[in-house]
């Protein structure tokens, strides 16, 4: 059955209903820092007016194959750790100002001994809805710095208020999405709840609301209210407290007495560092010393890290690439039934590396003769790095045919189109839009054991973003946040 039409209101509605989504809004905390802001300035984030149509089948697989994948990566961290760190030595060649930077600390991080087998990860699995199949097609995996938890469960309780006041109703202010067509995600409190996980193994299994969690951040940090909203749920749902830092700051900010960190100015004890920067070189190049520095600072001691350099590289497109190998699969988790097994390779599209392998060749020869059907992306996280279609050629032509190792070819998905509503800085674009869902995750585990403490869902995220657009970063202005209506 398709779904419903979108809202259809009058001139007067509409406007009627952008004021009450701006205050609503700001009053709640859906909102970002504009460009070169003040303290004071804020903007209400960019978001949709309606929810955006998704399968309810999509929606359900992609929420159930989760702790599936946190187990998966966790696996290759812990019980294939000798081929992930051969595999990352190789891409630390072609990156060595930022991969090769992060596995250089590993290494030094471990030559002393492990201070902490414990890690924690915050996770979040990117996917699509191919048009033809419904099914869920993945685009990445990301494994540091996830962010729009806290975003993502105010525009679902934004839409839930605009729904039950009646105002996408256009005669009688009645519901226009049924209550289980319009679902909130719990995002906010999941991620807060891993957080309070990592705490209560940091401190043997035992709650304890006098240690705290440290939030690494980047300076001016537009993005800051989506953190905060996770910050607050972990003070008010479980009374642990946090400290924000940067990493330009770390070495004023904290100290480490016998591997443990505290915060210098009180001698609060740090259990879990959660790293909401440091996902890319641009976080290390105002100072680069001192930020690697910091970076190996924090490393190099008993907190746990969310995540731990091994667990943020395992996210890098190559791995991504190779996982979608069946018998590799099956290497990792041995025991895996039959129906996971399909579940996982369901949500696959063709990744392709360029190497000196029968695949690479292919790589090679379709990304010049088909490349508008492809994506080329680098092994770095964030928005802005990846090529498109028929760019793919020019750039492989610009740069030495020995870094194109550096690159994944990734078959593009179709996905379908919808014409909702964007709101960016007080206008309304009316415009056809493609979205990505992603799906959240927990997972603590003992990284030399494998043991794994506990796997948790942690709700979902809709991005919608213009059709147009090839880049989907909410942050750096090419999306928006969005919620889904499921039908």
């Amino acid at each position: 059955m398709p779904p419903k039409p979108f809202p259809q209101l009058s001139e007067d509605q509409e406007n009627d209903l952008k004021l009450n989504t701006q205050q609503w809004a700001l009053s709640n905390g859906l909102v970002m820092y504009p460009p070169n802001f003040e303290p004071y300035q804020v903007n209400v984030a960019p978001i949709t007016l309606f929810p955006t149509p998704i399968p309810r089948s999509s929606f359900e697989q992609a929420t159930k194959v989760q702790t599936l994948y946190n187990e998966l990566y966790i696996n290759l961290i812990t019980k294939r750790k000798e081929w992930l760190i051969e595999i990352l030595k190789r891409l630390a060649e072609f990156d060595s100002d930022f991969s090769g930077k992060l596995f250089d600390i590993y290494q030094k991080s471990i030559a002393e001994g492990v201070l902490q087998p414990l890690s924690l990860g915050i996770f979040r699995s990117d996917y699509m809805v191919d048009s033809s199949t419904r099914q869920i097609k993945q685009i990445e995996f990301n494994t540091v710095s996830v962010s729009f938890g806290g975003l993502s469960t105010k525009i679902g309780q934004l839409q839930t208020f605009l729904n039950t006041t009646g105002a996408y109703d256009n005669k009688y202010n009645f519901k226009y999405y049924d209550n289980d067509e319009l679902p909130t995600s719990t995002s906010a409190s999941d991620i807060a709840q891993g957080l309070a996980d990592g705490n209560y193994h940091y401190n043997g299994a035992v709650e304890n609301t006098d240690t705290i969690i440290l939030f690494v951040i980047q300076p001016n940090e537009r993005n800051c209210f989506d953190q905060r909203i996770v910050e607050y749920a972990l003070f008010h749902e479980h009374g642990i407290r946090s400290v924000r830092v940067t990493l330009e700051d770390v070495n004023e900010v904290v100290t480490n007495n016998s591997g443990k960190l505290y915060v210098k100015s009180t001698m609060d004890e740090i259990s879990v560092v959660y790293y909401r920067s440091g996902y890319g070189p641009g976080d290390y190049d105002s100072d680069p010393e001192k930020t690697w520095n910091a970076r190996l600072f924090l490393e190099k001691s008993q907190a746990i890290k969310c995540p731990s350099i091994l667990t943020q590289l395992s996210g890098s497109k190559k791995i991504q690439q190779l996982l979608t190998n069946e018998s590799i699969i099956k290497q990792i988790l041995p025991d895996i039934a039959d129906k996971d097994l399909q579940s996982l390779l369901s949500t696959f599209v063709r990744i392709l590396p360029f190497d000196d392998t029968e695949q690479g060749k292919e790589a090679a020869k379709l990304a010049f003769q088909e490349p508008e059907k492809f994506v080329l992306k680098p092994q770095r996280e964030g928005g802005g790095n990846n090529i498109y279609k028929l760019d793919i050629p020019q750039f492989l032509n610009k740069i030495d045919k020995k870094d194109w190792g550096a690159y994944i070819l990734m078959e593009l998905i179709t996905p379908e189109t919808f014409e909702n509503k964007i709101l960016r800085n007080n206008q309304v674009f009316h415009e056809r839009i493609v979205s990505e869902l992603g799906v959240f995750g927990t997972i603590l585990f003992d990284e030399q054991s494998g043991a794994i403490k506990s796997n948790k869902n942690a709700g979902w995220l809709l991005r919608s973003k213009f059709e147009t657009s090839d880049e989907g970063g909410v942050a750096a202005g090419f999306g928006c946040v969005d919620n889904v209506y499921i039908y």
